[in-house]
């Protein structure tokens, strides 16, 4: 089962905002459509919502089910002056939804809301939103998901819980989820593919671990006295605290880590910081 974009072209006046588009998601699978602002990626979900119809090309799924896909576009629709169990009611009873309680109750725990908060919709967090709107996209049990800039406006730790939604709502439901972000760490984080777009064309497909090799710019150590380490003074690291950045990408990051342990320096992480600047570079090449 899967849904593909095929060669979708969208112009608005002069401007080519799509051109030549083709993506395609699995069920149970991330996907995740990655660019700066600007590049189509809100476009090209509106199509596959069926809320913009495309100058060129088609969108095909293999699944015969009532509703194909849902999803958020841009930000979370919500009545804020409500609580959260009667936004799902709402928009249950317009799709055609079981609006009953066990089925809102059902539908709130999936997303990891609280069933007995009462309070408006308004008080909530962004994160907590996000979590609401997912629950309204899935009414009716689509097979796919599409959110679009979905950990925009969203703290660290709102960040964890929606990518742990994310994941458990593929992984676990079997639900394919089109992602799209402009974030590098995440997509990476939260991907099974990434389609790398610019201009509104898409000028790579790669897994993650390629993309974050090639996205890299620096990486981040922390641990016990980087400082005193021969290894880390020889790559010509910055030291700050407990951390230490390489700030020229090691050639072979995974040579250095084995010094690093020979020499007996105790790391707590390794984190490669990223760049989407170089991954439109790299795909331009």
């Amino acid at each position: 089962m899967n849904i593909s974009a095929r060669e979708i072209q969208k112009t608005y006046g002069k401007t080519t905002v799509l051109n030549q588009v083709s993506i395609t998601c699995q069920a149970g699978e991330v996907v995740g459509l990655l660019g700066l602002n600007g590049a189509g990626k809100s476009t090209l979900f509106k199509i596959l919502m069926g809320l913009v119809s495309p100058d060129h090309g088609e969108v095909v799924t293999s699944n015969p089910h009532k509703k194909q896909l849902g999803g958020i576009i841009e930000k979370p629709a919500l009545y804020e002056y409500l609580n959260a169990r009667d936004n799902l009611r709402i928009f249950a009873e317009i799709q055609g939804a079981a609006s009953d309680s066990e089925a809102l109750n059902a539908g709130l725990r999936r997303v990891g809301l609280d069933v007995h908060r009462e309070d408006k919709v308004g008080n909530y967090s962004m994160g907590m939103k996000q979590r609401l709107a997912i629950a309204i996209a899935l009414l009716n049990d689509p097979p796919f998901l599409v959110l679009d800039e979905p950990f925009s406006g969203l703290d660290p730790m709102g960040v964890i819980r929606l990518r742990n939604l994310i994941l458990e709502l593929a992984k676990e439901k079997g639900i394919g989820v089109l992602v799209s972000s402009h974030l590098v760490d995440e997509m990476i984080r939260t991907c099974d593919r990434i389609y790398v777009i610019n201009r509104g064309e898409i000028i790579r497909e790669d897994s993650p671990r390629v993309l974050v090799d090639q996205a890299t710019r620096s990486y981040v150590l922390t641990g016990e006295s980087l400082d005193q380490s021969e290894v880390l003074k020889g790559s010509g690291a910055h030291f700050q605290g407990n951390s230490a950045r390489i700030t020229d990408p090691h050639p072979n990051i995974g040579a250095l880590l084995k010094e690093l342990g020979a020499e007996g320096t105790t790391l707590y992480s390794c984190v490669p910081e990223t760049d989407i600047k170089m991954l439109l570079h790299a795909g331009n090449d």
